[in-house]
């Protein structure tokens, strides 16, 4: 997997070492009582961070609840508390057309509300200053770099139709409403449709420019590509920053000959 932050910062991941990282970032989640069945949602912008921490968490059985990093106090709030979540995954801030959306400070105050979390665990990005409330606020990066932190972590044994996480509609109309997706079917159906729908080979790059935040993501980003051992990119930013055609100039630059995206980004 390669990855290009807003600012031109450059990471790769091959298959060994995301799953070195999400093993080691596994049994941190277990150092914090994270156990099977347990919720975790996880609020950041599009780094590989977001997309260790839904790995990790279905290593070990827990169920993740991925919120958009552009939703606001409310609709995180409302998500934690619905899903009633023991952790929180979140960054310090992300960047979006130059910008920095200070999630950490959203989330601090959506978890004024939110009894459920006992654990915020905070990936460091902009590097922002942020507050860290003792007790329960940990820093990703230290924690990683622990003992726990090991890089061999067994697979959870799970059933076909145990949950693998919890997605919440938009709540445009009406209260958000939580959808389950199995760990059986939805793999099976994800596999599938990656493979034959958009007819990935083994030579091709492939970019899917959604966001993990919603279905799209989950499935075109994570877990359809890792399944098909696919060589996949993505993105944290804006289309259009800091200039008309950095889609089209990162496509050049990585290859890519497959795009997936909305006909509005395409507009």
């Amino acid at each position: 997997m390669w990855w290009e932050g807003e600012k031109g910062d450059f990471r790769s991941f091959s298959y060994f070492a995301l799953k070195r990282e999400t093993c080691k970032f596994a049994n941190v989640l277990k150092s914090v009582g994270v156990k099977k069945g347990d919720r975790v949602t996880i609020y950041m912008g599009r780094i590989p961070e977001l997309i260790i921490a839904m790995l990790a968490c279905a290593r070990i059985g827990a169920i993740h609840s991925v919120v958009y990093g552009g939703f606001t106090v409310e609709a995180l709030h409302e998500r934690l508390e619905d899903s009633q979540s023991k952790v929180l995954i979140v960054s310090d801030g992300a960047y979006q057309r130059g910008k920095i959306v200070p999630l950490k400070a959203i989330a601090d105050e959506a978890l004024q509300r939110a009894a459920t979390v006992e654990s915020v665990l905070v990936v460091k990005r902009t590097g922002e200053p942020v507050n860290m409330e003792s007790g329960r606020d940990m820093w990703y990066h230290e924690l990683m770099a622990l003992p726990i932190a090991n890089s061999y972590c067994a697979n959870e044994i799970m059933d076909a139709e145990d949950p693998l996480f919890i997605l919440y509609t938009s709540g445009t109309t009406g209260k958000p409403k939580a959808i389950l997706h199995t760990h059986g079917g939805y793999m099976v159906g994800t596999h599938a449709t990656l493979k034959y729908v958009f007819d990935i080979h083994e030579e091709d790059r492939y970019w899917c420019a959604a966001d993990p935040g919603w279905i799209t993501g989950h499935s075109y980003i994570v877990y359809g590509p890792l399944l098909n051992g696919t060589t996949s990119f993505m993105y944290e930013g804006a289309p259009t920053y800091p200039y008309p055609n950095r889609w089209w100039q990162m496509i050049e630059k990585y290859g890519v000959n497959i795009l997936y995206t909305a006909p509005t980004a395409i507009r």
